[in-house]
C-alpha cells in the first residue's frame, strides 16, 4: 500500500509503490477512486486518476490491484452506453442520478441476467484458442460467439446447453495444465492488441451510402480514415452518417471529449433509428462510449483504447466492425495535459514527443485479419477518426501525425459548409489510396466502367477549379463552348451528385448500383452535349434542355424504381440529337 505525496489535478504522485507495474489499476483514498500507473521512478508512481480529485490531500492510501486497465467482454455489450473506462452509464443513472458520484462501483456488465447458451462443440472435441465453443443470441441481429479463451488448447471435457449468467461455467476443457472451466466472461487489457493469425491487404470497400465517399474517396473494409476539418464543418454529422449506414456488422462509436449536447443527440437518435438491412433498431448492433468534455480528462485518454478493444473482440468472432473516434484531437489534448503534469519535455505546440507513436498504436490496431481458430475465418476493424485542428489549420501536429498514418483523407471545408453543401468534403484536397486496389471488386459487383466514370468526374472537377480563375477575371461569356460545358457538367456533379441530404429518406443513402447509374447519366449528358455542340448546336439550347432537370432529380429516385434511369438516358439522347444540325444547314 502506498501513500500520496503530491496531487496535481488528475495526476497523483504516490510513494511506497515499488511492487507496482506500468499501467496497473489502483484505488486511491477511502473513496476508491480509480487510477492507472503511468510512470514509475524508484518507489514513486505517477498515477492518472479517472475521477475528480478535489478534496484529496497528501497521505491518502493508494492500493494497487496488480492488473492493467481492462475491459469486460461478454454478452450484454451491444446496446450498451459506457463511459471511457467502461462503466455503464444507464446503470449509473438509475442508481446515482444524472451526475456520476466519485468512487462509485458497479459491474461493467450485468452479472445477474441469464443468456441462453447453445454449444457448437461436443465432449471429446479438440479445440484451440479462437474456436467457437457456442453461441448466444445477444440481440435480434447479432449472434454472440463464445470463443475458446486466448492461450487455451485441449479437449472438451464437458459442455452443456442452457441459461447461464456470464460468470457461470459453460464448458470444461482439458489442457496441458489440467482441467480449466470456461465462462462467457473475458477480460482484456485495453492497451494491448488482441492476437490474430495474419493481417491481410484491404481490397473490399466499406460501402457507406455517401456518394462523395464511395465514389471519390472510398475506405476499404479494414482500412483507416481521418476526417479533419474546422469547427462547424460537419465532422460529427459525417461520422453519424457512417455509423448509421456503413456496411459493417457492428458499430463502436466513441465520443471522446465531445460536447454534451452532441452526445445527447447520438443517444437520442440511435435508439430510434431503424437498421435498413434488418428492420430492427440500429442500437441492437452498436456500442456507444460517451466521454464528454466535462468528464475527467484522464478517462478521455483511455476511451479510444476501450473502444478499439471492444471492436477487436467482435472482429475475433468473424464480424466486420467500424469504430468511429470523435475526436482524436481532444484525445491528444488529454495526452498533452497529462504529459505537462508529468513535466515531460514538450514537442510541437506542447504535445508530447510520443504523440505520433500513440496515434499509430491506435490506428494500426485496425485491419482485416485471418482470425485465430482451427477454421479459416476473417474479421475486420475499420477505424475512422475525426480531427479538430484549431482554426482548421491542417499543419498542426495532430492532423500531420494522422495524415502520415491513414490512407484515406476526407478534408472538410468550412467554405463548403457555409454554402450549405454537405457532406462538406473538399474534393480538391481529399484523397484515398485504396481505390485502385479495389478495382476487381468494382468490376465484379458494380461495373467495369465504374472507375472510368470516377476518373471522368475527378477530371471535370479539377478542370472546373482551373477555369474558375478565368471566370473570376473575365466572366463566363469569355469561355469557349467546350469549357462552358465543362463548367455546367461540374455544376451538375457538385449540386446533384456530391451534395447529399442526410435528412431526406431517399437521398440519405445511395447504393453502389444507384451511384453507378447516376454517374452514367452525367457522363452520357456530357458526351452527348459535346457531340451536339460539335454538330453546331447552340450551347444555350443544350443548357436549357429539360433532361438536365431530370438528372438533378435522379438522386430522389427510390432504390426500387431504378428502371427510371433508363428513361432519363433515352431522354438525354433524344433531346441532344434533336439539337444537332448537319453541316449543310449551317453553310
Amino acid at each position: 500500500m502506498g501513500k500520496t505525496v503530491k496531487i496535481s489535478g488528475p495526476l497523483i504522485i504516490a510513494e511506497g509503490m515499488a511492487d507496482s507495474k506500468m499501467f496497473d489499476v489502483v484505488h486511491v483514498s477511502d473513496k476508491g477512486l480509480i487510477g492507472e500507473v503511468i510512470e514509475l521512478r524508484g518507489d514513486k508512481a505517477s498515477i492518472q486518476v479517472y475521477e475528480e480529485t478535489s478534496g484529496l490531500g497528501p497521505g491518502e492510501d493508494v492500493v494497487s490491484t496488480g492488473e492493467p486497465l481492462s475491459v469486460e467482454l461478454a454478452p450484454g455489450l451491444l446496446s450498451g452506453i459506457y463511459d471511457g473506462i467502461q462503466r455503464p452509464l444507464t446503470t449509473l443513472f438509475f442508481k446515482y442520478g444524472s451526475r456520476i458520484s466519485r468512487g462509485v462501483s458497479v459491474n461493467n456488465l450485468d452479472r445477474e441476467k441469464k443468456w441462453h447458451f447453445s454449444p457448437r462443440v461436443k465432449s471429446g472435441d479438440s479445440v484451440c484458442e479462437g474456436d467457437v465453443l457456442g453461441v448466444v443470441q445477444e440481440t435480434e441481429i447479432i449472434e454472440h460467439r463464445i470463443l475458446v479463451p486466448n492461450g487455451m488448447t485441449g479437449k472438451v471435457v464437458s459442455v452443456e446447453e442452457g441459461d447461464f449468467t456470464i460468470e457461470d461455467t459453460v464448458a470444461v476443457i482439458q489442457t496441458g495444465l489440467g482441467k480449466k472451466p470456461v465462462s462467457m466472461l473475458r477480460k482484456w487489457p485495453v492497451r494491448r492488441g488482441r492476437p490474430y493469425k495474419e493481417k491481410l491487404m484491404p481490397d473490399t470497400p466499406m460501402v457507406t451510402g455517401q456518394r462523395v465517399i464511395d465514389t471519390l474517396f472510398p475506405v476499404a473494409r479494414g482500412g483507416v480514415a481521418s476526417v479533419p476539418g474546422p469547427f462547424g464543418s460537419g465532422k460529427t454529422v459525417v461520422q453519424h452518417q457512417l455509423a448509421k449506414w456503413a456496411d459493417a456488422d457492428i458499430i463502436v462509436y466513441v465520443g471522446c471529449g465531445e460536447r454534451g449536447n452532441e452526445m445527447t443527440d447520438v443517444l437520442n437518435e440511435f435508439p430510434e433509428l431503424i437498421d435498413p438491412k434488418t428492420g430492427h433498431p440500429i442500437m441492437k448492433r452498436t456500442v456507444l462510449i460517451a466521454n464528454t468534455s466535462d468528464m475527467p480528462v484522464a478517462a478521455r485518454e483511455a476511451s479510444i483504447y476501450t473502444g478499439i478493444t471492444i471492436a477487436e473482440y467482435f472482429r475475433d468472432m468473424g464480424y466486420n466492425v467500424a469504430i468511429m473516434a470523435d475526436s482524436t484531437s481532444r484525445w491528444a489534448e488529454a495526452l498533452r495535459e497529462m504529459s505537462g503534469r508529468l513535466e515531460e519535455m514538450p514537442g510541437d505546440e506542447g504535445y508530447p514527443a510520443y504523440l505520433a507513436s500513440r496515434l499509430a498504436e491506435f490506428y494500426e490496431r485496425a485491419g482485416i485479419v485471418r482470425i485465430l481458430g482451427s477454421q479459416e475465418r476473417q474479421g475486420s476493424v475499420t477505424a475512422i477518426g475525426a480531427v479538430s485542428p484549431p482554426g482548421g489549420d491542417l499543419s498542426e501536429p495532430v492532423a500531420q501525425a494522422t495524415l502520415r498514418i491513414v490512407k484515406v483523407f476526407w478534408g472538410l471545408s468550412a467554405s463548403l459548409a457555409y454554402k450549405r453543401h454537405f457532406p462538406a468534403i473538399d474534393w480538391l484536397i481529399s484523397y484515398s489510396l485504396y481505390a485502385d486496389k479495389m478495382q476487381d471488386w468494382y468490376n465484379e459487383f458494380v461495373s467495369s466502367d465504374f472507375l472510368r466514370y470516377r476518373q471522368f468526374i475527378m477530371t471535370v472537377l479539377q478542370e472546373e477549379a482551373a477555369l474558375n480563375e478565368i471566370v473570376r477575371l473575365v466572366g463566363m461569356d469569355a469561355l469557349s463552348s467546350r469549357d462552358r460545358l465543362t463548367m455546367e457538367t461540374a455544376k451538375i456533379i457538385r449540386e446533384d451528385y456530391l451534395h447529399q441530404n442526410a435528412f431526406d429518406d431517399v437521398d440519405t443513402y445511395t447504393s453502389m448500383k444507384k451511384q453507378y447509374l447516376m454517374l452514367k447519366l452525367i457522363y452520357e449528358f456530357d458526351t452527348r452535349a459535346r457531340e451536339a455542340v460539335a454538330s453546331f448546336a447552340s450551347v444555350e439550347d443544350v443548357l436549357a434542355s429539360s433532361c438536365k432537370d431530370r438528372i438533378g432529380r435522379a438522386k430522389f429516385i427510390p432504390e426500387d424504381r431504378l428502371e427510371e434511369f433508363d428513361e432519363i438516358a433515352k431522354l438525354i439522347n433524344t433531346q441532344m440529337q434533336s439539337l444537332c444540325r448537319g453541316d449543310e444547314e449551317n453553310v
